[in-house]
């Protein structure tokens, strides 16, 4: 039987490992991103040939509400795997507040509103898994990330409280806290700022997407049928 598993922020760099990944395990995917439709695109041409399904689906969830334009889209589901992600590097008191409202609805409340929508889907087969790809940030904080270390704290004390409420169900919650990973996202920094924070991580080096989206794979596989509500650092060693 084919399983189904939605990737929020499938054009990023992590989410494009955990497509492969799970594309090569068997899934069908549903391939959501906001602009860059060339990336998934291509992302599709590449894993058509393991035989699966593959769907894109663009949807703004920085926006009110945007996670509406997914919901129609998906019809069988046995894992989400909430991706989707952006970081603003800087002085709190210089962040606008249309720049907080983005981040809330892009990490928080469209993530929470998504799967509130999609959970019927889950109970009806009584198994599945909800997975959030949290940060380092969200377990310690960061200064000059202090919107990004938040709402990647909310998604954690989401992923503790909604596992326990569906234990008995069958589905299981977790997230991943990646720290430094060798995606576009470190692209906003010098080489100088990054030789810096590698010195700082215990191995020497960043994550690759692919050692996350391995993580990924096993926390939404049945290699994990007992872990539920836990936050499973890829983070180097960088923090403890």
């Amino acid at each position: 039987m084919k399983k189904f598993a939605l990737i929020t922020g499938a054009s990023g760099g992590i989410g494009q490992a955990i497509a492969r990944r799970l594309a090569n395990e068997g899934y069908s995917l549903y391939l959501h991103y906001h602009t860059n439709e060339q990336k998934v695109m291509e992302l599709i041409k590449e894993l058509n040939h393991l035989g699966g399904e593959n769907i894109p689906i663009q949807a703004d969830l920085s926006k009110p509400n945007g996670y509406e334009k997914i919901i129609p889209n998906i019809f069988s589901i046995d894992s989400i795997i909430h991706c989707s992600g952006a970081s603003h590097y800087g002085l709190f008191s210089d962040l606008k507040d249309e720049e907080n409202l983005e981040m809330m609805n892009l990490h928080v409340i469209n993530p929470i509103l998504l799967t509130k929508k999609l959970l019927p889907k889950l109970l009806f087969k009584g198994k599945g898994s909800i997975l959030f790809i949290s940060s380092i940030w969200g377990q310690t904080g960061a200064a000059c990330e202090v919107m990004y270390s938040t709402v990647k704290g909310a998604q954690i004390s989401f992923v503790k409280a909604l596992s326990k409420e569906l234990a008995l169900n069958g589905i299981r919650v977790n997230s991943i806290a990646p720290g430094a990973v060798n995606t576009d996202m470190m692209k906003s920094f010098s080489p100088e700022e990054i030789s810096e924070i590698v010195n700082e991580i215990p191995m020497g080096r960043m994550a690759t997407s692919e050692e996350v989206a391995d993580a990924a794979y096993f926390l939404v596989s049945d290699q994990s049928s007992y872990i539920t509500g836990q936050t499973i650092a890829v983070n180097g060693g960088w923090y403890t």
